[in-house]
């Protein structure tokens, strides 16, 4: 499978449209208009510089795909680190979201061996989400219950999610080993092995 994840770029815009649908957006709120989408993908270009965390296009051979994210925040008054994921309909059952959170899962480990850093990984999905509870399952988090999720951040509106954490200093390895291509930035490419 080639697949890799891509540091956000001004091409993954259309990327972003694809993803703002009422069938990708269903367990988030919805889609969003164009004025907060614009905003999104702006947040995305920026995250690396913040140095908060890095948003990805995963890319098949050449093809956007989905994206997924990982980025530090505040959770029950620990530092974490958070990811979330999104994978176009017709990319759906071929293990791209498992590729693509193992390698993920990889590269925050990697980060996560600064000490300031923080040591857990969770996600928070919605807990109807079937799809992606069973694939926080598959990837090794584990499910810590569920929770009230603010979400989008700092929107009063919250949200019924699963919490899955990973702990990073753990010597577990993910089922997919990403190769990192040397000549790029501490944020990739990164590519799976499988």
């Amino acid at each position: 499978m080639d697949l890799r994840l891509e540091p956000w770029s001004e091409s993954a815009l259309d990327l972003l449209r694809r993803i703002n649908t009422p069938q990708m957006r269903r367990h988030v709120g919805g889609p969003e208009p164009e004025e907060q989408l614009l905003a999104r993908h702006r947040r995305y270009l920026a995250m690396p510089a913040t140095g908060r965390g890095c948003m990805f296009a995963v890319l098949l051979g050449d093809e956007m795909v989905g994206s997924i994210a990982y980025h530090r925040r505040t959770w029950q008054g620990e530092q974490i680190f958070e990811t979330g994921w999104n994978v176009l309909p017709p990319y759906h059952s071929r293990g791209l979201a498992s590729a693509a959170g193992a390698t993920l899962i990889t590269i925050v480990r990697e980060i996560a061996r600064q000490p300031d850093d923080p040591h857990s990984l969770h996600a928070f999905p919605a807990v109807d989400n079937a799809p992606s509870n069973a694939l926080c399952h598959r990837l090794g988090f584990a499910l810590l219950g569920p929770c009230n999720f603010e979400y989008p951040p700092d929107s009063g509106s919250l949200m019924r999610s699963n919490d899955w954490r990973i702990d990073l200093a753990d010597s577990g390895r993910p089922a997919v080993t990403p190769q990192r291509d040397r000549r790029c930035s501490r944020h990739g490419p990164y590519t799976s092995d499988s």
